[in-house]
Parts: C-alpha cells; structure tokens; sequence
C-alpha cells in the first residue's frame, strides 16, 4: 500500500511530528511505501520522491509585507494545492493521511487530491488524525487566551467570537483571518471529503461530532507510546509536574497550592513563560526542561506526579508516560485527562481550576504511603497501545 503522509511540519517540532516520524517508519517497515508532503525547511527530514514542497512560510522573522502576502495565503494555498498534485501524480497513493495542515498548508490540499482522484480514476482514501480542535475552533484549543478559560463559542459556528476575543495571539488582524478561514472552509463544506478523522480522545471525538459534517467520520483512538518495562524502585520525597510551564496548563493554580504546602517538596522539569513565578517558590526546585534517562528517573523516584491543566487536554503523553513508570498521577478532571487515569487506582482526580481540591488532595495523597504505594502497583496493569497495536487499528481505515 502506498501512503502519503501529510504535515505543514517535516521536522521535528512537536507532537504531530513524532507522530507521523514514527508511523511512516513502522509502515515502511510493514512493507508499505510511504512519501511525505509539506513544508520546505532546512531542518527537514523526510520527503517525497520528487522533492515538492510548499515554500516555508517563518510567520515571526518576516517583513510587513510578507506577513500580509501569508494572511491570505493561510486562507488558501494555490502553491499547496498545485505542489501536492505533482506528488499525487508521480507517487499515486492509496491513501492521504493528513496531520496539521491548518494555516501554512491550508485545507485547498483536500480540494487538490480529490480533484486528483477525479481525474486520474484512482481510489484514495484521505485520513484525518485531529491533533487538536483546529477544524472547530480557529485558535485550535477551544480556550480564550484572553479570557483564561475553556469556550465553547465557536462550535455551533459562529466565529465572530474568535474576532471578538481576539482569540489567535491577542491579535485583531490575525484572528480576523483566523475567522475568515474557518468561515471560508465551512461555508464550501471541505471536511466532507475527508474518509475519517480520527482523535486522539473521546472528549474530542464528542466536540467534533457536535458538527454534523463529522459525526460520521470520527473515531476515538489514545495515541500510541513506546513500551516501557516496569521497574520496582525506591520513592523519594517529592512530587513532581513535568511539562509546559504555561497558564492553561494550570501552573498558576499549581504555584499557589505548591506555595501553601511548604513541607511538602515539589520539584517541575520543564520550561515556559511562568518559570519566573516558578523559581520564586521556596519549596519547587525548577531543574529545567529533561528528556531521556534524566527525566525517566524522575518520573520513577517521584511519589507521584500532578498534571494540572485547565484547557482541553486531548491524550498528553504525560499522563500515560509517569503511570507506565509505575508513578499514580492526581490529574484533573478535564478533556481527555480523566480518560486514562483510573480514578483511586492508578491516580486521583481533582476539579480543574480548584485550588482547594488540589490542595487537599496533594495533601491526602502525600500523607498515604500505603495508598501511593498501591497506586504504584496497580499501575503495572496499565494498558495503553504500542506504535504495533496503533499500527494494526489504522490499517482497517486505510484499506
């Protein structure tokens, strides 16, 4: 089977390109052919037989007037859907499988394919992995940056509120574009073409099923994570938040309770704007962003692990990563978050946003050894899918 797999990104820089890094390399090795299509970068990894590309669009270190010439181009891409017609034509895919396309690639590349397919009287399924909400909310996340809260406004299709609020960046110009391209795409029905969607969470699947061009496309697939060999090991006296230091992952509320358990030790691995407020906490020790076997021992040796986020969490790798570790996470109850957790099993879970609850669940949890100590076992019964497993759900869409 030939698959093309599509990312405005094609090197990595998050996620979604992990995600399309480690199932184009596992498909390969299944004995399918796979090429890719994006962005043209210096940093980029993989690619096509023939080497199209859109140009890379660096929407920070630009001029005026190439910001402008982008605006429009984020609405739609002539180059996109031109360029990703040169692939299909020379590569011929069985199937499309697209990642996030938003913006740099912009949704005229589904217009191109069927046009394609149209044309040159070969089937091709095009698959959709929804890495976030952009198709239902032009800021991606369905949280108002401006406000600090979760909305909800855009889902019945009516993204004047993302000018309103100012929703991408605090920025009128830039969420009046945002606006006109979801505007603009909706309107023309472009989802419609798409086989399937599939996201990463139930709590996602429902959001998107609430517009009736998707319902019947959705599934609910937990992202896929490397297996990890449980290993008993001895607990050491802190708790540990691994992440983003940023608002709507719930760091204020997390610094405020951290602040009011002063004989409690808190040690967070990551970085992000709050790291000032962070580092003002006399009892959080910030060791800064870790990764490999650093980060590995402290998600093992930590008692347990918090992930407080106040935004729609789909199927953060965090949650899943610290119980695989044999570490019980006290998550709020948001988004997807509550969908991997087992509830006083493998973890807690408190009321996103409440101060209050996070407190003393902290509290309850750091004063019960033998609690914590169960938590840690049961989460050797922890399953969630490998690349193998994740590999063997998307084949019965492919085909």
């Amino acid at each position: 089977m030939k698959i093309l797999m599509v990312n405005k990104f094609l090197y990595p820089n998050g996620g979604s390109e992990t995600y399309i890094f480690k199932l184009g390399k596992y498909l390969i090795q299944q004995g399918h052919e796979v090429q890719y299509f994006g962005m043209e970068h210096q940093g980029r990894c993989v690619g096509n037989a023939i080497n199209a590309y859109t140009s890379d669009m660096d929407f920070h270190n630009t001029s005026k007037l190439k910001k402008i010439i982008y605006s429009i181009k984020t609405i739609y891409s002539r180059e996109a859907r031109k360029k990703i017609r040169l692939v299909l034509d020379d590569f011929k895919p069985d199937v499309v499988h697209l990642n996030n396309f938003n913006y740099q690639l912009t949704p005229s590349i589904i217009l191109g394919i069927k046009e394609w397919e149209k044309k040159s009287n070969h089937t091709c399924k095009i698959i959709f992995t929804a890495h976030d909400y952009q198709i239902i909310c032009p800021n991606h996340m369905l949280y108002n940056p401006n406000l600090r809260k979760n909305c909800e406004e855009c889902l019945t299709g009516n993204f004047k509120k993302c000018l309103k609020n100012k929703c991408i960046h605090g920025s009128t110009m830039k969420s009046f574009i945002g606006m006109l391209e979801a505007y603009f795409w909706n309107y023309n029905k472009v989802y419609k073409n798409i086989d399937r969607i599939i996201c990463c969470s139930q709590f996602m699947k429902k959001k998107l099923d609430l517009n009736p061009i998707l319902a019947k496309k959705t599934i609910a697939m937990h992202n896929f994570i490397d297996r990890i060999s449980w290993q008993k090991c001895e607990k050491k006296n802190y708790v540990l938040y691994f992440g983003r230091y940023s608002q709507e992952k719930g760091i204020k509320t997390l610094i405020k309770v951290c602040s009011q358990l002063k004989n409690i030790n808190f040690i967070f691995a990551g970085n992000g704007p709050l790291e000032k407020e962070i580092n003002e906490v006399e009892n959080i020790t910030n060791v800064g962003f870790k990764s490999g076997d650093e980060l590995r021992r402290l998600i093992q040796e930590a008692k347990f692990s918090i992930y407080p986020s106040e935004w729609y969490e789909n199927c953060p790798f965090s949650v899943m990563e610290s119980q695989l570790y044999g570490t019980p996470v006290l998550g709020a109850n948001i988004g997807g978050i509550p969908e991997l957790i087992d509830d006083n099993k493998t973890g807690l879970l408190f009321e996103s946003g409440n101060i209050e609850d996070l407190e003393n669940k902290i509290k309850y949890l750091w004063e019960n050894e033998n609690l914590l100590s169960k938590y840690s076992e049961n989460c050797r019964n922890v399953k969630f899918d490998t690349l193998e497993e994740y590999y063997t759900k998307v084949m019965k869409y492919y085909r």
